[in-house]
């Protein structure tokens, strides 16, 4: 089952992320080694607020095809993460 990009983007762009998600699921079921689909379940679980998770999905897209776009989406992750200051908001 190859990932359907036109409704994947219906689902996003009515907000029902979560729906979008378990389509991408779906595809993952059947063809775990479907690189397109961690990257773009980890964006919607970035999306979602699910950092641990979307950096776990970004990951098992580079572990396939280490040329991924995930890989950037992790340096962009580490970079984010790496700016937090906890001294700001707990002094």
């Amino acid at each position: 089952m190859a990932l359907d990009f036109q409704k994947i983007n219906e689902l996003i762009s009515h907000n029902r992320i979560s729906e979008a998600i378990n389509l991408i699921n779906d595809t993952l079921d059947s063809e775990p080694q479907n690189e397109a689909a961690w990257f773009w379940r980890g964006k919607l679980h970035w999306r979602m607020g699910n950092r641990r998770q979307a950096i776990n999905d970004y990951t098992k897209a580079v572990d396939i095809n280490p040329n991924s776009p995930a890989r950037r989406a992790i340096e962009l992750g580490q970079d984010i993460d790496n700016f937090f200051n906890p001294d700001i908001f707990n002094p």
